[in-house]
């Protein structure tokens, strides 16, 4: 077998497709033998089982995200990590923001409801996707604790 020389443009551009890590990216390169669709498959396999191992930590950590779309709607995020390191990180503070947009825009009736919803920004992903896409990029529980919405 030919052994697959990974450009660092390739490895930055598989990372920013699937906010995995440069080592991990470039592992799943070489282990694709170079096809980035499948390194890309690779990634998603091995971060899922990731999240698994990660979503029974406890989530101690966290932080209130308000939202107020033209003085009508109003939104509260109760939103959780492991440490506050992680909350206060730019992916976990981006999450909070998007999940209160999310909410305002969308009604769900509660967290269950709000994770299966399509995500407004890329219909194609559900809002648990893009949770889990943040746990693999910060390698923390992050988890949707609660949120209130209003509306006059």
């Amino acid at each position: 077998m030919k052994e697959h020389k990974q450009s660092i443009e390739d490895i930055q551009k598989l990372r920013e497709t699937t906010g995995a890590g440069v080592m991990e990216c470039k592992q799943a390169l070489a282990d694709a033998h170079g096809e980035f669709d499948a390194a890309v498959r690779l990634i998603h396999e091995r971060g899922f089982a990731k999240v698994e191992k990660r979503a029974g930590r406890e989530t101690g950590a966290g932080l209130i995200q308000s939202y107020i779309h033209n003085e009508r709607i109003g939104v509260l995020l109760d939103l959780r990590a492991e440490t506050d390191f992680v909350v206060r990180s730019d992916p976990f503070r981006e999450l909070a923001r998007e999940l209160t947009l999310q909410i305002s825009a969308m009604a769900p009736k509660d967290v269950h409801a709000l994770l299966k919803q399509p995500y407004i920004r890329d219909e194609s992903k559900t809002v648990e996707a893009v949770v889990n896409e943040v746990i693999r990029r910060v390698g923390e529980n992050v988890r949707i604790n609660n949120f209130y919405r209003m509306e006059l």
